[in-house]
Parts: structure tokens; sequence; C-alpha cells
């Protein structure tokens, strides 16, 4: 038996994610770039060298379409792909300066986003809010490996 308020768990966490992203969104548009551009350079940002195949696996979309996406960052000087030298079949991305400089951008509108997000509640509740959804994610994850932000709340969370 599910009890009380756990019920509406799933649909907390969707409605969370839903307005904090939108709420990010009206904020970065000014940029120009979309939402799907936004988080494929966060994720080169954060793992230079990312092969593109796994990018399609962390952004949990086709490789097709990553493939096109990196395409366009790439005719707009976000990105750059390069040959691995292991393996010259893979491609391996990497953001330019000036997906640097918008990298730490957005980082500051991410921040103020989940400040606003997280306003009311103690330092000690934050870390509870943290702590809960990591372990959430540790029993859920059966082998997957989890996103770098997830490992890198819950460190933050746990200094």
């Amino acid at each position: 038996m599910v009890s009380e308020g756990v019920d509406r768990l799933g649909f907390l966490i969707h409605d969370v994610h839903r307005l904090m992203r939108k709420r990010f969104e009206a904020r970065a548009g000014e940029s120009g770039l979309s939402s799907a551009q936004w988080r494929l350079m966060v994720r080169v940002a954060k793992e230079e060298g990312v092969a593109q195949a796994r990018l399609a696996e962390l952004l949990e979309i086709e490789p097709i379409s990553v493939s096109r996406l990196i395409d366009r960052m790439e005719e707009g000087g976000w990105i750059e792909r390069r040959s691995d030298a292991a393996d010259r079949r893979v491609r391996t991305i990497y953001p330019t300066q000036k997906a640097k400089d918008a990298y730490a951008y957005i980082k500051g509108i991410a921040g103020e986003v989940y400040e606003q997000s997280l306003a009311g509640l103690s330092a000690g509740d934050r870390a509870a809010l943290v702590k809960g959804l990591t372990t959430m994610v540790d029993n859920l994850a059966d082998g997957d490996q989890p996103s770098c932000e997830t490992i890198k709340n819950s460190e933050s969370a746990s200094a």
C-alpha cells in the first residue's frame, strides 16, 4: 500500500523538473540556443572529448538527432568534432571557447533558478532533499551510470 503523499511523488518530481526547465528556458532563451542545444553544450563542457554516441545516450535522444544537433552547433562555432586517437571511427566532441564562456553564463542562470526553487528550505532540508533524491537514483539505476549532475549535487550536499 502506498503511504499518504508518496502516491504524488512522481507527479511532484515531474512538476518540479518541468517548472525549473520552463524558468531556465525563459531566462536562457535570449542566447538563441534551443533547450536541446543548451543541454548538449552543458554535457560537452562538463565532459570534454565525449564520444558522439555517448552524447546520444546521455541526452536520451537518437544518434541521428544528436548528429544533426552537433552539425548545427559546429556551424555556429559552439563545438568541434575530433577523431578519437585510439579509434578513428569514433568522433569526440569538444567545446569551443565560445561554448565555455556561455557555459559560465548558463551556470549562473541555473544557480539562480535553483535558488528560486529552494527558497524557504533550510540548509538541512536542502541536504536531506538531495540525499533522498540521490538515494532514489541509486535504488533505480540498475547499473545505469548516473549523470554527472547527480554525482556533483550529492557531493556538494554532503559537504
